[in-house]
């Protein structure tokens, strides 16, 4: 069953019971609302005034929901996910633990090819020579050491979005502010299935930064980005108006989870792929396979 994708954008008060998760508005007016906690995978706070009582959250983690918190500009900056995740969870983090650097490398190798062949077939798709591309994602060598990532991303970038001053920052100008959004949705839902293996998140393939606490769930969804790439591209295609990230536009990115794609030749929602990516991952580090499962654009 696909999960779903909740979000808070208005003062409320979240409680439980019966296995529910109940919704209280200040509004008098405005009637109770349920949902079963099973159902949720991702939640989404962004009103600085929302109060969750610690039963809901416990019952929220121990169902692997990812909660997401947000700052005072509605963008995403915390997200709580449970310490247990699996069933096998210590010979899971061994396995993880003891990888070796070969191993590693050449899973990065597998990531990066995947994430720029995703990224060209995406320029495809919008009508934009892409040769090169599949060119460096071919030529890309053990832990990338040629750096073609970078060089695919340059091109990318230049030639995703008829902007002609549109630079890829965090900080940048719109659709940036979209991008950002999407990106840290996906970042849960990553996060989410990571934890759902049995993997720990913050231990990277590659990425290593000390402050990061999601390093794993960081290099994993490389190549899932071009997805975000997608509904961003078609809300700057066909809207005015994205400087500000509107309620309508949220609704736009949240549809990220259910979004239909090609992994092992089945079509199948993103949430459910991004496990099937994370278990596969497993696998790798565990010695059953040498190959990490990513969808094809």
């Amino acid at each position: 069953m696909i999960k779903r994708t909740l979000l808070f954008g208005n003062p409320a008060y979240l409680s439980t019971k019966n296995e529910q998760l109940v919704i209280k508005y200040p509004d008098e007016g405005q009637d109770s609302k349920t949902v079963a906690i099973e159902d949720i995978g991702v939640l989404l706070l962004e009103d600085p005034q929302i109060t969750i009582t610690s039963g809901l959250l416990d019952k929220l983690t121990a169902n692997q929901t990812a909660i997401i918190t947000c700052d005072r500009s509605h963008m995403p900056t915390g997200l709580l996910m449970p310490l247990s995740g699996h069933s096998e969870q210590q010979e899971r983090f061994r396995a993880q633990l003891g990888a070796s650097e070969p191993l590693k490398k050449n899973l990065w190798q597998q990531t990066i090819q995947a994430k720029i062949k995703n990224q060209a077939l995406h320029l495809k798709s919008r009508g934009t020579a892409m040769d090169n591309m599949l060119h460096w994602a071919k030529n890309v060598t053990s832990g990338d050491g040629q750096n073609h990532e970078a060089r695919a991303a340059a091109y990318y970038w230049q030639h995703l979005f008829d902007i002609p001053t549109f630079n890829r920052h965090a900080a940048g100008e719109a659709p940036n502010n979209l991008l950002n959004y999407g990106y840290a949705i996906l970042r849960a839902i990553c996060a989410r299935a990571l934890v759902s293996s049995g993997l720990l998140p913050l231990l990277g393939i590659h990425h290593k930064n000390k402050y990061n606490a999601y390093c794993l769930a960081d290099d994993i969804m490389e190549p899932y980005r071009p997805y975000v790439d997608l509904i961003v591209c078609h809300i700057v295609d066909n809207q005015d108006d994205f400087d500000t990230l509107t309620t309508s536009l949220k609704k736009e990115l949240l549809q990220i989870p259910v979004l239909d794609v090609s992994i092992d030749d089945k079509k199948s929602p993103l949430m459910v792929a991004m496990s099937r990516t994370t278990s596969s991952l497993y696998d790798c580090f565990a010695g059953h396979s040498r190959k990490i499962v990513y969808p094809d654009f």
